[in-house]
């Protein structure tokens, strides 16, 4: 047995049985183990950060890790945007890099990082990090990456493989246990919270990680049943338990703006699963914090914990029943007509969106109002595409979850600008043949930067500037784009065309794409941000 024998039976023992890749030279002997393997399935990706975005959306449906091929150190930086938001996802992956032989590494060739090693470039986007010396160590270090990635919510483990270690020798992969224990909430800490839910203080849980999933959501809505507590969601879930008979939640609003009033009524903030809210970027003259100084914050568990228990022993310590807060009721609107606006794709998708199915967002600017409109679809898990704010994951993600999930319609929401970060993506959802119906929200800009002018501009926008943000000259064709990469597509704008086209495209199995040119308004937003600029001066 080789080194990339044993690397591979150490993967395959730990249950990985799915590979993203985008593999190289220095990975070919991992391609030869799979092409003989009936074990793992292969999912060949034509760039690397359609390799990362697929593994987290896989992880995120699937509930175990996938693993990757990525080629030497410049194929891992191109996946680095989407590792970043498969992190703040906390998805489980397991990444495979090629690298040089190790005697080779000291003579500078070509793939060689100018200043430093490619450890150093994973460092910041894993949890773990290591690279194989021998081939004795490959399998060994490919055994504690499958362990390390499926602790708590999930961790990144990346391992570089230099070519020599998967040609020389080595023994038999060793036997590990599916994953290192998880750590749990402590006996105090459940007490501690158990006392503040009982404080008669204005009280919201903060829900994040595997919380706002099912199970998750049934023990937080037992428990704000009996204390009175209200239920809230991080701004950007990895996956939430949604629609028809689910637990009500909102989730936490992402401006600013919106999120200071938001948070405005409670006293104290209970952090299940979830960090602490914070504005994604600073702006000056205005706080960081979404959350007023005067509500006390305390943490219950932390995403790598297991939240799940820990919820469960704080369910009995408050004496919960089996009562939960509202269930969300099925909310039909009526079928929207005329102008194609963010609202009525979100009301279409309401009406047709199928039980079971994954909704997968990226629809940056027309987020806010999908989300709200969709709220009350048939029951449906709901994947945040960006949960590091990062774009260009949702059509990778909505690959992933849709080979996770085959017998589940995907549906992906996704905006016009971000998805050229990762249009290569089509190639494979037609390759593998993937259920999805793709909406391309097309604007021909990058709204949301319309929105990030409007705080830092005096007077109107110029055309210099606009000119930073407009797509329109010329548009984006995305039928011609997918139809060139096996993907049917259609273009609609209007609201009874979207209509026909969405219910032509769930009923038919698939890729599917529909190019959805819309109406959109944002000067409200813009208002509010000129409005409360001139309040401070």
């Amino acid at each position: 047995m080789n080194g990339a024998q044993s690397l591979f039976k150490a993967l395959t023992d730990a249950g990985l049985d799915t590979c993203f890749a985008n593999p190289g030279t220095s990975e070919m002997q991992l391609v030869y183990e799979m092409g003989k393997s009936d074990t793992v399935r292969p999912v060949l990706c034509l760039q690397e950060n359609v390799v990362t975005g697929a593994a987290d959306g896989y992880a995120r449906m699937a509930g175990k890790p996938a693993f990757t091929l990525l080629h030497v150190g410049s194929g891992f930086a191109n996946g680095i945007a989407n590792l970043h938001n498969a992190g703040r996802a906390n998805t489980a992956m397991v990444n495979i890099v090629g690298a040089n032989a190790t005697y080779h590494q000291p003579n500078f060739p070509e793939h060689e990082m100018i200043g430093g090693k490619i450890t150093d470039l994973a460092r910041v986007v894993s949890h773990w990090t290591r690279e194989a010396k021998s081939a004795l160590e490959l399998a060994l270090l490919g055994a504690e990456a499958a362990q390390v990635a499926q602790m708590g919510a999930g961790r990144i483990a990346t391992l570089v493989a230099p070519t020599n270690c998967h040609w020389d020798p080595a023994p038999d992969a060793p036997a590990i246990a599916a994953a290192m224990p998880t750590p749990g909430v402590a006996a105090d800490t459940v007490k501690s919270i158990a006392g503040l839910l009982s404080n008669g203080k204005k009280t919201a849980l903060l829900l994040g990680a595997q919380a706002l999933r099912h199970e998750g959501l049934e023990l937080a809505g037992r428990i704000a049943a009996s204390t009175g507590a209200q239920l809230m969601g991080e701004t950007f879930p990895s996956r939430l338990a949604r629609g028809e008979g689910r637990v009500q939640i909102q989730l936490v609003p992402y401006f600013l703006e919106m999120a200071q009033p938001f948070f405005a009524q409670y006293e104290q903030i209970i952090l299940v699963g979830a960090l602490p809210p914070v504005s994604t970027f600073a702006y000056q003259g205005a706080s960081t914090q979404k959350i007023p100084p005067g509500c006390e914050v305390a943490a219950f568990a932390a995403p790598d914990q297991d939240v799940l228990t820990g919820l469960a022993h704080l369910a009995k310590a408050v004496k919960a029943k089996r009562k939960v807060t509202p269930r969300q009721q099925r909310v039909e609107p009526k079928r929207p007509k005329g102008a194609l606006t963010p609202g009525a794709i979100g009301q279409i998708v309401n009406l047709l969106m199928p039980e079971n199915a994954i909704l997968v967002d990226e629809g940056a600017t027309a987020g806010l109002e999908l989300y709200a409109e969709t709220s009350g679809a048939r029951a449906h898990d709901y994947l945040y595409a960006v949960p590091g704010a990062a774009i260009g994951n949702g059509l990778p993600v909505a690959l992933g979850a849709a080979i996770a999930s085959p017998e589940r319609k995907v549906v992906a929401l996704q905006a016009d600008g971000s998805a050229m970060y990762t249009n290569q993506a089509l190639w494979t959802m037609a390759h593998e043949n993937c259920d999805i119906t793709i909406v391309i929200l097309k604007n021909d800009e990058y709204a949301i930067l319309n929105v990030e002018l409007a705080r830092v501009r005096e007077g109107a926008a110029t055309p210099k500037m606009q000119k930073m943000l407009e797509l329109n000259k010329p548009s984006i064709n995305w039928v011609q784009i997918a139809e060139g990469m096996g993907v049917p597509a259609v273009a609609v704008s209007t609201a009874e065309d979207f209509h026909t086209a969405f219910r032509k495209a769930l009923a038919k199995k698939g890729p599917r794409l529909i190019e959805a040119t819309m109406a959109q308004n944002l000067q409200p937003f813009v208002d509010l941000i000129m409005q409360m600029r001139q309040a401070k001066a």
